[in-house]
């Protein structure tokens, strides 16, 4: 068998094993690089000192690769984004954002479907994070929509949908794994992100509007023009992180790495000193819960790594670049096979391990296709997205769940119009170049 073979092979297997992905990635990048010495030897071909060395030589190699792997500046984005995102989880921002929302949306026909939509897209702006973004509009959200008459199933929909705008809309960590992995620009990334997270939002108002409309779900009570500015000047600090660190980075203030870190300490002084929900105490816990996700997080990006740089070395993304272009050649039908793998492979692996996973596969098609990086790299999350509401691994959808107290059955029954929207939307998207390359080009 190839290399490609023995690496899926060991992965499939340490997976069915129970082992968890960062773990089984990095088991399969050994067992992968041992197989020939270790044939080698039991063919006959070489001598137990001989292997001995071999397998010293391979492993020296990885731990070498593991060093540089983790060596780049641009992944201290990555822990500050989780450490702010937790920060304003716990400050007060999300039923301020969600406040907002209502009073503007909130007497509209199911009102609070649509308040939560948009709640979520603005919290996205803070977050960063699916997970979080879901957990933290849907422990104000789903009561609220049951106590109004909502079926939970829905309102657990509508929330665990929504949530996934929180990779699409800047700072995304999904994105910065992307540039990381590919050196596209991420301040470039979180602009291209700005339009395709508004447009997710609005395609998932609709089906909302409509399921909503037909089912006689009630709305709230129209807000005052003076209840409503009430409700801006209340969100106000929460709406100025995303202009902070976008304005930051395309002003020169700081890169996308330092802007990080600016929303960081912008978290603390708005959770302790603005809405002053947030404690010096607090802090402590929220670092050790973000250092916990951050070493997931980086042991992943070190063993994916690791296994481009042995996909590359047995130029496998360069045979597989050439298959996918023997079904064609045209631009868009090979955006659309890599959309539909996208969505395939989210549906059982989380999006970071999926990013960095297929970014450096796919990398080099983009390249000989000329398809500009910056505009699939957004596509790509988008479509890894979307696998936080599909099972069995849909982080979203079981964070729903669990607020809720939902079976898992009943809410991919409710979700799945809305991830057929998200689906379509992705699509029509990819037809449309321009439609997410047009900030960044207008400001590069």
């Amino acid at each position: 068998m190839g290399m490609g073979m023995w690496l899926t092979v060991f992965f499939v297997v340490f997976l069915l094993m129970g082992i968890p992905i960062a773990v089984a990635l990095g088991l399969t990048c050994i067992f992968a690089c041992l197989v020939d010495p270790i044939s080698g030897f039991f063919a006959g071909t070489l001598t137990s000192m001989d292997l001995y060395w071999e397998c010293t030589d391979i492993i020296s190699e990885l731990m070498q690769k593991t060093f540089n792997s983790s060596n780049g500046s641009a992944l201290m984005a990555i822990p500050f984004f989780i450490l702010a995102g937790n920060i304003m989880a716990s400050g007060g921002v999300s039923k301020r954002l969600v406040g907002l929302a209502e009073a503007f949306l909130g007497h509209v026909t199911g009102g609070l479907a649509l308040v939560a939509t948009v709640a979520s897209t603005f919290f996205g702006a803070v977050s960063g994070s699916a997970p979080a973004t879901t957990a933290a509009i849907g422990g104000v959200m789903i009561k609220p929509m049951e106590s109004s008459g909502y079926d939970p199933a829905f309102a657990g929909a509508v929330v665990a949908a929504s949530g996934t705008i929180g990779l699409i809309i800047p700072p995304s960590l999904t994105m910065v794994l992307y540039g990381v992995s590919t050196g596209v620009s991420i301040g470039d990334l979180f602009l291209g992100g700005i339009i395709p997270g508004v447009i997710i939002c609005l395609v998932l108002i609709i089906p909302e509007y409509l399921i909503s409309k037909k089912r006689g779900y009630k709305s709230a009570r129209k807000f005052t023009a003076a209840e409503r500015w009430a409700a801006f000047k209340n969100a106000v600090f929460a709406l100025m992180m995303p202009i902070i660190i976008l304005g930051g980075i395309y002003c020169g203030v700081f890169t996308p790495t330092e802007s990080a870190a600016v929303a960081v300490v912008y978290g603390i002084i708005v959770g302790i000193f603005v809405h002053k929900e947030l404690k010096w105490s607090d802090i402590y816990k929220l670092v050790l819960k973000s250092a916990r996700s951050t070493a997931v997080i980086m042991y992943l990006m070190i063993t994916a790594d690791i296994l481009s740089y042995i996909l590359v070395s047995h130029q496998i993304p360069q045979n597989l670049a050439a298959s996918i272009l023997t079904v064609s050649n045209n631009k868009l039908i090979v955006q659309m096979i890599m959309i539909a793998i996208l969505l395939v492979v989210g549906t059982f692996l989380n999006n970071s391990a999926a990013m960095v996973l297929l970014a450096p596969i796919f990398y080099p098609i983009l390249l000989s296709l000329q398809i500009d990086p910056l505009f699939f790299g957004i596509i790509m999350v988008i479509s890894l997205a979307i696998g936080h509401n599909t099972p069995p691994v849909g982080l979203c959808l079981f964070v729903a769940c669990d607020i809720g107290g939902v079976k898992l059955e009943r809410l991919v029954k409710e979700v799945a119009p809305l991830v057929l929207a998200m689906i379509a939307a992705t699509f029509v998207m990819n037809c449309f170049p321009q439609v997410v390359l047009f900030l960044p080009n207008l400001l590069r």
